[in-house]
């Protein structure tokens, strides 16, 4: 075959790209070092996949130039995502309030993607390392483990750091670097967090126990912004590494080293005030005993043992109530860290798009280089955004080849 195209990366981003420029009558290969495509999507969302947020807007997404993802986004919007799965019959789920999840497998959307590939006359060509990228002419030299061939353009469609054990490796920043593109501090995201020795023994006692919370990030050094600016009501879950659940994930991605959360374990109730009320009308009843009907039970005790003080209502003074509503509403601590590359779904950071179009996804004086999906600095929230980001800027790009 001689491509047209060479999509590198068989993920979500690489296949879109590959089967919209295969229908525009594009001759594409994709390349992908691991000998089977779509490893993170069938690891998704459990298993299922939330391959879209029905909410998804420029908002959505962390990035140096947040301008950046507005033009594609607003070309491929989810809906006509759903209109291709539904096309192939595929059922899927709103799990949560705009999250699409497949219904019963991953699997049926790498299915839906494979079978629009074969349809658009992609050839895939899987354990195959690409050793070398150089600019011949207006087109552009590959040199593989399986040979060397020249084609039209280069799409690196590789994906970030995340999860190595899955095959992600720092190919597209490399590539970016050698073609004088910056690359903007990467980082893992959507990931747990570790806690310190004072608090880690306290939250693996906890492990399982999961409650509604919510998060923020209290930020002391002014260079780094704000840290009030997002924050997100979701659920937490104990771990016996530290904490995790959605709360945890979404608020890592605004996180630095250094910074405190801020925690509200009942962000349903007006503390203060509602203790008050208890206190007047039901006097004999224990701290603890109000907890347990607002908090798991576990964590409710556990939270009177840390303070040591469990007392009857009627004992809580105005002071008291006051200490116990910042306790309860804005419980701080600092994370030691996270999780890291291990467990991060995604990578914050990534190529600079200062130099990309946000129409074609060219370089910027060598069109027929091009970056999509992750490795960009584009990184989305938790929900769904991530696939969308990924479905819109393979599609802008592979529309324009």
């Amino acid at each position: 075959m001689q491509p047209d195209v060479v999509v590198i990366g068989a993920g979500a981003a690489g296949l879109m790209c590959a089967l919209t420029a295969g229908y525009a009558g594009r001759r594409v290969l994709v390349l992908d070092h691991a000998k089977k495509p779509g490893r993170k999507i069938l690891m998704s969302g459990g298993g299922r996949c939330n391959f879209t947020n029905l909410a998804t807007g420029p908002a959505n997404f962390f990035s140096a130039n947040p301008h950046f993802c507005i033009s594609a986004l607003k070309r491929y919007r989810p809906e006509h995502f759903v209109e291709l799965v539904e096309r192939h019959g595929m059922d899927y789920v709103e799990k949560a309030p705009g999250q699409l999840f497949c219904a019963h497998s991953a699997k049926d959307m790498l299915d839906v993607l494979l079978t629009e590939c074969e349809w658009a006359g992609v050839e895939l060509c899987l354990n195959t390392s690409v050793e070398r990228i150089e600019r011949r002419g207006e087109g552009m030299r590959l040199t593989t483990s399986g040979g060397s061939f020249d084609t039209g353009a280069v799409v690196i469609a590789t994906g970030g750091l995340s999860i190595p054990t899955m095959g992600a490796t720092g190919f597209g920043y490399d590539v970016a670097r050698q073609f004088g593109l910056a690359v903007t501090q990467t980082r893992p995201a959507l990931v747990p967090f570790t806690l310190t020795s004072q608090w880690k023994a306290r939250a693996a006692e906890l492990a399982g126990v999961s409650c509604e919370v919510a998060v923020g990030v209290v930020r002391d050094d002014q260079r780094l912004g704000p840290g009030r600016e997002r924050r997100y009501r979701e659920p937490m879950l104990f771990t016996h590494r530290g904490l995790s659940g959605p709360g945890m994930l979404q608020i890592s991605s605004y996180w630095q080293p250094g910074d405190e959360l801020e925690i509200d374990l009942l962000p349903a109730c007006e503390i203060a005030g509602a203790l008050a009320q208890a206190r007047a009308t039901t006097p004999r009843r224990q701290l603890s005993t109000w907890l347990g009907e607002r908090l798991p039970r576990r964590l409710a005790q556990a939270l009177v043992e840390w303070h040591d003080e469990d007392p009857p209502l009627a004992e809580l003074s105005n002071t008291r109530i006051e200490t116990w509503q910042a306790r309860l509403g804005a419980w701080r601590l600092k994370p030691a860290g996270t999780e890291g590359w291990r467990t991060a779904e995604v990578t914050l950071g990534g190529v600079d798009t200062a130099a990309i179009s946000s129409k074609d996804f060219s370089v910027e004086g060598l069109p027929q280089l091009r970056f999509i999906g992750e490795v960009l600095d584009v990184t989305g929230e938790l929900g769904g955004y991530n696939f969308q980001w990924a479905w819109a800027s393979g599609v802008a790009c592979g529309q324009s080849l």
